[in-house]
């Protein structure tokens, strides 16, 4: 037991130096980066969902969307507001939010996310055609 302060010592420099890029970076998140509309999309003034839903559960809404038309061939969304949409993230989505670098871009770059989308979705579907 003669190494007992060496032993609490060397924890309490594993657990300061465990734990210090948690509270040397405490508060200095980036904040979220704000989306630029296009003008098309600031003239539409509603989305399939609201801007909050979208926020945070698009992704979500993109799988249920890519499952009814690839597996079910269903092809029309009914929104909670009864309005109805084509199922289409290159014709729907991209019709008002075309910017996909200062749209779709900045928050996934901010995010550390890579989605798939555009693995078989073009960019901008309205160039290509």
């Amino acid at each position: 037991m003669k190494d007992k302060k060496f032993i609490i010592s060397g924890v309490i420099v594993f657990l300061i130096l465990a734990t210090f890029p948690f509270w040397y970076n405490r508060g200095k998140a980036a904040p979220a980066p704000e989306v630029e509309l296009t003008a098309k999309a600031k003239a539409a003034k509603v989305c399939v969902r609201s801007t909050d839903y979208m926020k945070a559960e698009h992704m979500q809404l993109l799988d249920v969307w890519r499952d009814s038309v690839v597996r079910r061939g269903d092809r029309i969304y009914v929104s909670p507001s009864g309005q109805e949409y084509n199922m289409s993230l290159s014709n729907t989505c991209l019709d008002c939010h075309s910017n996909k670098a200062e749209f779709c871009d900045r928050c996934h770059n901010y995010a550390s996310v890579r989605p798939y989308c555009w693995d078989c979705h073009i960019d901008n579907p309205k160039e290509n055609s």
